[in-house]
């Protein structure tokens, strides 16, 4: 398995963190390595998501867990490997919360996959996650 998690610190209110990932459609305003995406249903557990960054394939994500308010979380298969992202709210204190990511790539070849990909999938993820924490608090 390869892991890696990152996180960062805001006053946003995690209904605002949330209302921002639930809008799929949108997530190109605060996520730069995204060209196109659609969703195929609600923002719920089962359904899928087409994402296109930029110059490259659309990658097909299936929502597997969604809690209002809370995380949700997205899987990714590519032939025997898992990329599966837990995107979480936790709160601090009644003014702050902590927005964690964090991907885990699974399965069979893991450990020289991992490695070789991941890096690259969550390199952006600081300034993404400053950019949905910008957006949230405006």
């Amino acid at each position: 398995m390869w892991e890696y998690e990152h996180s960062i610190e805001t006053g946003a209110a995690p209904e605002a963190i949330w209302r921002l990932w639930a809008d799929v459609e949108n997530w190109g305003a605060w996520n730069a390595e995204i060209e196109k995406i659609e969703i195929s249903g609600p923002f719920a557990a089962g359904t899928e998501i087409t994402m296109t960054p930029p110059g490259d394939d659309p990658i097909l994500l299936r929502i597997a867990e969604a809690v209002e308010g809370e995380r949700f979380v997205d899987e990714a298969r590519f032939g025997d490997i898992l990329l599966r992202t837990t995107h979480r709210i936790d709160r601090i204190d009644q003014d702050r919360i902590r927005v964690v990511y964090r991907m885990e790539i699974t399965g069979s070849g893991a450990a020289e996959v991992g490695p070789q990909i991941g890096p690259g999938i969550t390199a952006d993820w600081p300034d993404t996650m400053a950019s949905l924490a910008d957006l949230a608090l405006r």
